[in-house]
């Protein structure tokens, strides 16, 4: 029996953890060459795992919801006995595909009998892992048959492994299937918040795919209040987890019971990580102005009117006028490095990569359009749905997730009317956009009602002072106050 062991490898982007979000695979399944494995889930996406090696599942490292470190073992898989031959294929699903792709093959069996070793080496790799198409796991021979060679004694031997290797097949094919397929960290969340057992979620997606909408409906399902004159179904028996978030102990400081204790791990936990180092390294300072947005709003109307499928959004016409004010105030969408004697350097760049602020299911992220200078409105109107998709559905990774030289904060999306916001570290400035709202506002000495909104810039007093900023600010202002006049120079 030869065993490698496989290491979580890296995921890009300096990134030196993940959380162990499920196993695609367990104990004894036969697993080919880059088939998926396990789905893991890092501060910038979720992401599915592909095994390097050939053979049977020996030992799974890790439990679900367990964070594991950059190159700490993550699975073993028997790849053969001590004469080269290949571990038997056993173990698992329709003898040895993987419970994943068995769900995707459905009841189709011509294409559950496609998922074969024939096709190793799809060339899925991760940062150093992986093998090219036609890689070199090669075929697998079948176990050797008891009585091929060795006389009677390995004869009794091998018939004495088949007989174990026949029974371990069995409890195999007859032990319980894993849980449905879920792919989405999102709905996978979603179900956890309802108190949804996913487990008892029938999917509706391809191969029984469970998807937001099953989630949902499920939840309403429950809801419902039972039939009279019909018992209500027992609660299943609570499991470890949430038997973990009953109230177990009183907090000595406050006297309340705890109800819950949650690790920080993820998202939630690079969040706070970025936040805090903002706020300690950077001496940052805020200034605002409130701005009538009327014209603006209107000229939105107008295009949309005339072209409803292409009309950029309020966010790229405001998205195209920050860029226009970076023109002319590169100073706020550069980076200070600091060097190895403790010196320290403004870093400016040759264009901008524009970060927004997204609200997902995980948590706030921040996209980010590459080369956002050399697009007009309309381009960056696509980008930013593009992109937010992306981010809300958990499939943005860390090329869309990172990189960003200035950022932009539409918190008017949640009601509020202004913001001090945090510095997207290591950037120097962030822009933020309060709601479009009534309110009186005084035009050409007569009392009006107009489309008002508040702007709020928070910049890195290291690069730049409160005249650039206030410049920057001024400039981005009153174009949302005389958008046809900028509009005419972009």
């Amino acid at each position: 029996m030869t065993v490698k062991t496989f290491t979580l490898p890296d995921l890009g982007e300096g990134l030196t953890e993940a959380e162990l979000v499920s196993w695609l695979v367990r104990v004894g399944d036969t697993v080919a060459v880059d088939q998926p494995i396990a789905e893991v889930e890092t501060a910038k996406s979720a992401v599915e795992v592909p095994c390097p090696f050939a053979g049977t599942v020996h030992q799974l490292h890790g439990d679900s919801g367990q964070t594991l470190d950059v190159g700490a073992p993550l699975i073993s898989v028997d790849t053969g006995d001590r004469d080269g031959t290949p571990a038997p294929q056993g173990g698992g699903p329709k003898g040895g595909q993987s419970y994943r792709e068995e769900e995707r093959a459905g009841a189709d069996p011509a294409a559950a009998a496609g998922a074969s070793d024939d096709d190793a080496g799809s060339g899925s790799v991760l940062i150093g892992y992986g093998t090219p198409a036609g890689g070199a796991a090669g075929r697998r021979r079948r176990p050797k048959r008891a009585g091929s060679a060795g006389g009677p004694a390995a004869a009794a031997q091998g018939a004495a492994q088949a007989a174990a290797a026949d029974a371990a097949h069995d409890a195999m094919a007859s032990a319980p299937r894993l849980a449905p397929t879920v792919v989405s960290p999102i709905v996978r969340k979603l179900a956890k918040d309802r108190g949804i057992d996913i487990s008892t979620v029938r999917g509706s997606g391809p191969g029984g795919l469970v998807l937001r909408r099953d989630v949902v409906a499920a939840a309403d399902a429950a809801a419902e209040p039972a039939p009279q004159g019909t018992a209500a179904p027992s609660s299943p028996a609570p499991t470890p987890e949430r038997s973990a978030q009953e109230p177990s102990a009183v907090d000595a400081r406050t006297g309340l019971g705890v109800a819950e204790r949650l690790p920080v791990t993820g998202i939630r936990k690079a969040i706070g990580q970025a936040m805090t180092r903002s706020r300690s390294e950077i001496p940052e300072a805020t200034v605002w102005v409130d701005v009538d947005a009327t014209k603006l709003v209107e000229l939105r109307a107008e295009l949309k009117a005339q072209d409803p499928e292409r009309a950029p959004g309020l966010m790229a016409l405001i998205a195209r006028f920050v860029l226009a004010g970076l023109a002319r105030h590169p100073e706020l969408a550069t980076r200070i490095e600091t060097l190895e004697d403790g010196s320290q350097q403004i870093v400016r760049f040759d264009g901008v990569n524009l970060g927004f602020a997204a609200q997902t299911d995980r948590g706030l992220v921040v996209p980010n359009i590459r080369g956002a200078h050399a697009l007009s409105a309309r381009g960056l109107d696509a980008e930013l749905r593009r992109l937010t998709e992306l981010a809300r559905s958990g499939k943005a990774g860390p090329a869309e997730l990172s990189g960003s030289t200035f950022t932009l904060n539409n918190y008017g999306v949640f009601g509020t009317d202004g913001a001090a916001a945090i510095i997207n570290h290591p950037e120097v400035a962030i822009l933020g956009i309060g709601r479009i709202i009534d309110r009186p506002w005084v035009v050409d000495g007569q009392l009006a009602v107009r489309k008002v909104t508040q702007l709020s810039l928070a910049f890195d007093h290291r690069v730049c002072d409160g005249g650039a900023a206030g410049g920057f600010l001024r400039m981005v202002a009153d174009a949302v106050e005389n958008p046809l006049s900028v509009l005419a120079d972009l």
